[in-house]
């Protein structure tokens, strides 16, 4: 008998699965339609603004300005160049995958070796703020008050994960060494960074907006074939084989059993996953539990995402799928906590802290999207020149200081 080698073995389930298209035209054409109304609906007009960006600040050299200023921190924690913080930022700004498009970036321009790309990738792939408290609170449990719990799991689970990822061993990059200071130093690899670029800012935008529209086109291609892909395995039947067994580990460890189902359809697309967990018949701390671990597992989709944006970087997934499986794990845990035992810190916070979200970011028009999304990224950009604006004001008035003296 010949042996199932990987790419045999990839050729049968491709085989297998365009017979089930086949066999079921009607429900892959629903789902395809329900992946790219999904796809034009919130991601592309949640995520376009924050690509472009991306693209933008990584020729105007302004990445290589936060890399030299918050060296001392980057590495320290997480064992990887200042330049990392520009991905943790962007990823936390704006939600996977654009933590990974920003990583390979990095990675491709020399900026971070393997490894740390590796370390990186762990740590930066986080889901959106407004997702979190606007589509999952609000739009699928109906509660603006889970908006607090979901960030803080996701974000504090991220945080352990790249601690967890300085175990991962490699080549990295030696610690810059200057006696110049941190914003002397700062301000002079913008500078630099700037001039080996030397596109016009016109050819940049131009270039940052095609290259930024052709990953989301791919985005939405992923989202739709996934889609239809979870469909056609349900309506065959396969699925249930599996949910049954799940269900029974889940059992078996002491958690409802009727959240087999949402986790396994979250283990393909986070979103369905997500959405499930909120029409269970569990309590409301294991269906929260269950949501954060598919929202830290992120799901095939958006695995399928992440290795084209992070394909000619020389990353592997392999580490990047362990710090995932980390991520939904940390994450469901802290929900639990924070659901239970450590229920009066989110009570004690909410009383201070405003809702972080409103339902109007899921339930409002594509330019209602566009436009909170866009707000975002704006008030990012902001702030960065605030701080460079600040930076420079003050190596004038101390250079101008030293002058009067001499």
């Amino acid at each position: 008998m010949w042996p199932m080698g990987p790419s045999r073995g990839l050729a049968v389930v491709a085989c297998l699965l365009t017979l089930l298209i086949v066999a079921y035209p009607d429900i892959s054409f629903q789902a395809s339609l329900s992946g790219l109304k999904l796809w034009l609906e919130v991601v592309l007009p949640s995520l376009l603004p924050f690509f472009i960006l991306a693209d933008l600040l990584m020729g105007l050299g302004v990445v290589h300005f936060l890399g030299a200023l918050l060296e001392p921190v980057m590495r320290p924690l997480f064992k990887v160049p200042g330049e990392g913080g520009f991905a943790l930022a962007m990823g936390l700004a704006a939600g996977f995958p654009l933590g990974a498009k920003v990583t390979g970036d990095l990675t491709r321009a020399g900026l971070v070796t393997t490894t740390e790309g590796e370390r990186l990738l762990g740590l930066t792939h986080t889901a959106n703020s407004l997702f979190l408290a606007g589509a999952v609170a609000v739009g699928m449990f109906g509660r603006p008050e889970l908006g607090l719990i979901l960030a803080a799991a996701h974000y504090l689970g991220a945080l352990l994960v790249g601690v967890c990822m300085r175990l991962h061993r490699g080549a990295e990059t030696p610690p810059a060494k200057s006696q110049e200071a941190y914003l002397t130093r700062a301000l002079r690899a913008l500078d630099q960074a700037r001039r080996r670029d030397g596109r016009p800012v016109g050819k940049l935008f131009g270039d940052a907006a095609k290259s930024s529209f052709a990953s989301l086109l791919f985005i939405g291609g992923c989202i739709m074939f996934f889609s239809v892909i979870v469909e056609v395995l349900s309506a065959a039947g396969l699925m249930n084989p599996v949910r049954a067994g799940l269900g029974f580990l889940l059992q078996f460890a002491g958690i409802d059993a009727s959240l087999s189902s949402a986790v396994l359809h979250g283990f393909f697309e986070t979103t369905l996953g997500a959405q499930l967990t909120s029409k269970t018949t569990a309590s409301l701390a294991s269906q929260v539990a269950a949501a954060s671990l598919v929202l830290g597992w992120s799901g095939l989709s958006v695995h399928g995402q992440v290795a084209a944006l992070i394909s000619g970087s020389g990353l592997r997934l392999r580490p990047y799928l362990t710090a995932r499986l980390l991520h939904g794990l940390f994450a469901a845990l802290i929900s639990a906590l924070l659901l239970g035992p450590a229920g009066f810190i989110p009570a004690s916070l909410g009383r201070v802290l405003p809702a972080l979200g409103s339902g109007a970011y899921l339930d409002g028009s594509f330019g209602a999207r566009l436009l909170a999304s866009a707000r975002l990224a704006t008030s990012f950009l902001l702030i960065l020149i605030l701080i460079l604006s600040t930076v420079w004001l003050l190596r004038r008035i101390v250079y101008i200081s030293l002058r009067s003296r001499d």
